[in-house]
């Protein structure tokens, strides 16, 4: 199935628009701390939270809200700079944001999702979001820019902007998909995964959409380590507002398949953007697992040696330390027969094996040091027990990682 990736991230599927401003949360006023998404019409709508029992109050607002609308949304706002979370007025505060942005937009508060990002335990003052929000509403467009200043608007520690899009076929009807993330650090998703606001002008009903990304989220975000914190505030949020005029998908038909694979391809490339943009990370790590006896042991395989921090240390400092490899699959819990485990590292520099069932073989130190110089590096592993695989996605362990978290704070 082929999809053609295109430009406009949030703002690329028919009828939505997004800004982003600067309103004061941030000392730093060359960093966009707010930021808007808007459908001109209602939308059905899913999300997925965190699995951490200390969330952040917009969640429990989100979750709310969809709950009371029936799952329909036409808006959502999210700040940077405060995560909202341990506050004694949080909720408030989420549902004030709610309120400010239903008034401006002439939308009933209950259609819109919030969402913060940020420090943890600091009051969050809703003044600043109180008087950017006309600038905010006003500065809404439909065109590329706006879906770059929400995606500025959303970021903490992340060096670059992460935005896709993607356009397909259903039923003849030419739909599309795009998204916005943020994420760098604090990243060992259970659930959903750091803060992931995708649009699509596709038809299709909450229920399903629901049923889309739940099951999508299990083989492509939960599937990301960058430093095995599972973050407080991890939100993945979905609007889809029908502009396409396809048929509704309500069903599991063909063409919800089709709409997941879109979703999951979308889904992929953020995964690889958010992995490769860890905290402190020069190296996006890929590990993919194949030749298990089901999917559950592909998956623990896969996640046990991304989430290995002596593996992690090995890679940054380009060491073919395979023996890291076959420890974390060992403890990750997984029923493997280890005599019969293959692995290969593999970069643009080239591919080499060095490990055949289960024990060390010969190879150039040399050439697999060239090869994990790169900046993406594959790890091929084969269980050669079975038809199942699975891939996850990790980066590589840096002083700067340290760096950055010592007085993240302060």
């Amino acid at each position: 199935m082929s999809f053609n990736e295109i430009i406009g991230g949030v703002c690329a599927p028919k009828g939505f628009k997004a800004s982003g401003i600067h309103c004061g949360i941030r000392k730093n006023r060359t960093k966009n701390d707010l930021a808007l998404i808007y459908s001109e019409v209602p939308a059905s709508s899913a999300a997925v939270y965190t699995t951490n029992l200390v969330k952040g109050a917009p969640l429990t607002v989100t979750k709310n809200n969809l709950a009371s609308s029936g799952g329909i949304a036409q808006a959502v706002i999210c700040n940077s700079g405060n995560a909202n979370t341990c506050n004694a007025n949080g909720v408030e505060i989420a549902q004030a944001m709610c309120e400010l942005t239903g008034q401006a937009l002439n939308i009933k508060p209950e259609n819109v999702l919030v969402g913060s990002t940020g420090v943890i335990g600091q009051p969050l003052d809703i003044e600043p979001i109180k008087n950017g929000i006309p600038e905010l509403v006003s500065k809404l467009t439909s065109d590329f820019s706006g879906s770059n200043l929400a995606c500025e608007g959303i970021m903490t520690t992340d060096t670059v902007k992460k935005e896709v899009a993607v356009e397909f076929d259903l039923g003849g009807k030419s739909c599309k998909i795009g998204a916005i993330a943020k994420g760098s650090g604090m990243i060992h998703p259970n659930m959903a995964t750091m803060l992931i606001f995708i649009t699509t002008d596709a038809a299709i009903s909450s229920e399903y959409l629901q049923a889309a990304l739940s099951e999508n989220v299990q083989d492509t975000f939960n599937m990301i380590s960058i430093d095995g914190d599972t973050s407080t505030n991890d939100m993945t949020v979905i609007l889809a507002n029908g502009m396409a005029s396809n048929a509704k998908i309500t069903s599991r038909d063909e063409n919800f398949e089709v709409f997941k694979s879109a979703l999951k391809f979308i889904s992929v490339k953020l995964c690889r953007m958010l992995a490769g943009d860890g905290e402190g990370a020069t190296k996006l790590l890929e590990c993919h697992v194949t030749g298990a006896n089901d999917i559950p042991t592909a998956k623990t395989v896969a996640k046990s040696v991304i989430c290995s921090s002596l593996f992690k240390a090995a890679m940054f400092g380009a060491d073919a330390n395979w023996g890291r490899v076959l420890c974390a699959i060992g403890y990750s819990g997984a029923k493997v027969d280890v005599t019969k485990i293959d692995v290969a590292f593999e970069s643009e520099a080239g591919k080499i094996d060095v490990c055949k069932d289960g024990a060390g073989i010969d190879f150039s130190e040399e050439v697999a040091k060239n090869i994990l110089l790169k900046p993406e590096i594959n790890i091929l592993i084969s269980l050669n027990s079975g038809n199942n695989e699975a891939t996850a996605w990790g980066c590589d362990l840096t002083y700067d990682y340290v760096k950055i978290n010592g007085d993240y704070r302060t």
